[in-house]
């Protein structure tokens, strides 16, 4: 038996970050190269095993639950190369994109964009899509110039814009199904500074500026609080410096002890009793204060997230983007659901990758949550039912209920992707329930 392969903890029950999601695995692989990914591959396709790869578990979707060969990537870690004259950093697809961050940081570089939660494993991140937000940079997956992978048949490719060009247009969003990445490319710059400016706003405002907000700034995001006409507005840009992070107490204060231990008690006690929630909102709401500070990109982009919650993100065009978020705020208000979890609202720039949810136009993202445990499902219906009304496109590590029908309707790319997926993987040997509804058989 190889060493990549154990069976020591194969009847282990698998969950996702949420909680919402489980699989028992038949057995379990930790391979430490890529090799050890191919013989891994290799002996589950022989054993007639299907086969999935696993991050942190932050995707809410069964994207990466398998009975068969679950693959761990935690030793797959760490920089492969930093190469300074193409300014590209290689790194193992199991890497934390917090580490990936701060060993950035350490070289003087940084990657142009990132998402809000730092969690993931790479691998994880690009192949779902994650993003931050970006009036002319896209998501993490945007940002990648070359993939290692390993196919169905046991062979390790390097995909790129010259090398199987066709692999690298699918597979910087490939849900895992077209095989298992153990190495990306991603390109950096430079490290530099970030002015953030973080300021309420009235709902009425912010939809009525938006188009101006999202132009002005580099980095335009907002959150709306439900049940309430008010948001609180995020903007990035870039600045020369001086260097001046949030102090640490007042740091401590907004992004620990507000954002996290006081949310988890404002959201238990509205779990407990929902119709405190209205009051509650419109209490914390007006209670923001504005704040200024500058820091390198990661401790700008990231936060830390310790409340759980369930959440259902769609991408619609940006046009779209105001009119859908009023449609939902107004839904709220006529109906009787108590959301205690913000609105949050973010851009891209349209991207040439086939299943991005950016792909061949600039999108928006609505994105809404509930707290773990509870209710959901009126709320993201009722919700869902105004983002495909506008077109929209659903994350795909992130909850929903569409199915390869609707996404073929969506992705005018649909079909390449499809077809390089019955090329790559014949036999399904990457595939699972999850990818049946929303690639189809």
């Amino acid at each position: 038996m190889t060493s990549a392969i154990s069976t020591a903890s194969a009847t282990r029950t698998w969950r996702n970050w949420a909680g919402n999601v489980s699989a028992r695995p038949t057995r379990e692989a930790v391979p430490a190269s890529a090799s050890e990914v191919a013989e891994a591959v290799r002996r589950a396709a022989e054993d007639g095993l299907t086969v999935k790869t696993v991050g942190s578990g932050h995707s809410f979707t069964a994207v990466a639950a398998t009975d068969g060969l679950l693959i761990r990537p935690d030793l797959l870690t760490g920089i492969r190369r930093i190469d300074r004259t193409a300014m590209t950093v290689t790194v193992e697809s199991g890497t934390p994109l917090k580490r990936l961050n701060a060993a950035l940081a350490r070289e003087g570089l940084s990657l142009t964009n990132m998402g809000d939660i730092t969690e993931q494993t790479v691998a994880g991140a690009v192949s779902t899509g994650t993003h931050g937000t970006g009036r002319d940079s896209g998501s993490i997956a945007a940002q990648i110039t070359a993939l290692e992978l390993v196919t169905a048949d046991g062979s390790l490719i390097t995909c790129d814009a010259e090398r199987n060009a066709d692999v690298f247009a699918a597979a910087r969003i490939g849900l895992g199904a077209l095989g298992v990445i153990t190495a990306i490319t991603f390109a950096v710059e430079p490290l530099f500074l970030l002015a953030a400016r973080e300021e309420p706003m009235s709902f009425a405002r912010v939809t009525h500026d938006f188009d101006e907000l999202h132009a002005e700034n580099e980095h335009f995001e907002f959150y709306w609080f439900p049940h309430t006409g008010n948001c609180n507005t995020k903007r990035n840009n870039r600045t020369a410096g001086p260097l001046a992070p949030p102090g640490a107490v007042s740091g401590w204060i907004d992004d620990e002890l507000l954002s996290n231990r006081l949310f988890q008690v404002v959201n238990s006690l509205g779990r407990a009793v929902p119709a405190t929630i209205p009051t509650i909102a419109k209490i914390t709401s007006r209670a923001l204060s504005a704040r200024t500070y500058t820091d390198i990109p990661h401790k700008v982009f990231t936060t830390p997230r310790r409340v759980r919650f369930l959440e259902m993100e769609y991408a619609v065009p940006r046009e779209a983007c105001v009119a859908a978020l009023r449609e939902v705020k107004a839904m709220v208000e006529r109906s009787p659901l108590k959301i205690s979890f913000p609105v949050e609202v973010r851009t891209a720039p349209a991207d040439d990758i086939a299943l991005s949810t950016a792909s061949g136009r600039d999108s928006a993202y609505i994105a809404v949550h509930v707290y773990r445990g509870a209710p959901h499902r009126g709320y993201f219906t009722a919700v869902e039912r105004i983002m495909t009304a506008h077109g929209g496109r659903p994350h795909w590590g992130k909850l929903h209920t569409r199915d390869a029908d609707y996404f073929a309707r969506t992705y005018p790319r649909f079909d390449e992707f499809l077809a390089l997926r019955d090329r790559l993987d014949p036999q399904r040997l990457f595939g699972n329930d999850h990818l049946r509804r929303v690639l189809g058989a």
